[in-house]
């Protein structure tokens, strides 16, 4: 496709010395190429995200809980504590008769920057720094398969329409009708015990891959409803139907002129299910079907934290303070994402 400024080079000949003022021909393009220069709606949706701030300050702490997830061995090595000492038991002076902190405000000092945990006496900080990055791996390797689930049924039911639109469209009508909370916790038992017998003890593992599996199952359908009516718009577009004309195959257009306009819905929703994932799982940790001792994680510190609330506040405000700065980030990241690919919709 030609652009403005060779179309007006053609015009001119290519060269300055086409016409007889081409010097002030060619001290003029660069200005004129400058402004008719275009934008892709990348770089547009890139631009508008920029202006929003806090879209930009939640997206920085979004990669920073990451970047903690991520390096947390480093951090706990040069820390020089782990999450599975129990320091108050080995070393006198933490804790007193009751198993609680001796020192005030949870035992924080310089040593123990978060303080320790009362009973166990492990060391506050480095329990976190791994129970990010426990939650963090479970919610990501969740929305990933929930977004390829959706987007492989959501795009087949909009695309192909007739039989497979309607046995698609009843399936998932069937599992939204499933309460989510009620099957996640009566399903955990059963999917560890497919893997582990009862007499075992059940691998951190096992543990992570049922709760994948059974979060996984109920947290794809939203999006794919979702992408299944923008299918069924844009498989009527003009582009769509050229694409048939000149003999593409179904897999061509639905890879080159369909998903390149779902990225917008596939982003925004993400951005909602990764959080709430994080809190399911924390959820099935609480109450204990999730993750279990020794294993760190956020929902364990949240059933720890209950159940020392009256005698020890600070320890649940490290976990809880964490977790609402990330929901609260990654919802306004959402919307920012959301408000920069469409900004015809308002908060």
């Amino acid at each position: 496709m030609t652009s403005p400024s060779q179309a007006a080079a053609a015009d001119t000949g290519g060269t300055p010395e086409a016409g007889g003022d081409g010097a002030g021909d060619a001290s003029s393009a660069p200005t004129e190429g400058t402004q008719l220069t275009g934008r892709s709606p990348g770089q547009l949706m890139w631009r508008r995200f920029r202006r929003d701030r806090s879209g930009v300050v939640s997206a920085y702490i979004v990669l920073a809980f990451f970047a903690i997830g991520l390096l947390a061995p480093v951090i706990s090595w040069l820390y020089g504590k782990d999450p599975y000492t129990r320091y108050g038991q080995i070393r006198d002076g933490l804790l007193n008769d009751f198993q609680y902190p001796i020192k005030p405000n949870g035992g924080i000092d310089s040593e123990f920057w978060f303080g320790i945990e009362p009973i166990l006496g492990r060391d506050v900080f480095t329990q976190l720094l791994y129970g990010i990055r426990t939650s963090l791996l479970v919610a990501v390797a969740v929305t990933l398969l929930a977004v390829v689930t959706a987007i492989l049924l959501g795009v087949a039911a909009g695309y192909l329409g007739g039989r497979a639109d309607f046995f698609i469209g009843r399936f998932i009508d069937l599992l939204m009708a499933f309460p989510n909370q009620l099957f996640f916790v009566a399903f955990m038992p059963i999917v560890v015990a497919l893997f582990v017998a009862d007499t075992d003890e059940t691998p951190t593992w096992v543990r992570a891959v049922a709760m994948i599996l059974v979060l996984w199952f109920l947290g794809w359908m939203s999006l794919a409803r979702i992408l299944r009516g923008t299918v069924l718009s844009l498989r009527e577009r003009e582009f769509i139907e050229a694409a048939k004309v000149s003999g593409a195959s179904p897999w061509r257009i639905i890879t080159k002129e369909l998903l390149p306009n779902l990225v917008t819905p596939i982003l925004v929703q993400a951005t909602i299910m990764l959080p709430n994932f994080v809190t399911a799982a924390a959820g099935l940790s609480f109450l204990g079907v999730g993750f279990i001792e020794p294993t760190p994680d956020w929902g364990r510190m949240f059933a720890t934290g209950a159940d020392v609330f009256e005698n020890d506040f600070t320890y649940m405000f490290f976990p809880g303070g964490a977790m609402v700065i990330f929901i609260v980030a990654f919802n306004l990241l959402g919307d920012s994402v959301r408000d920069a690919f469409d900004p015809k919709t308002g908060r």
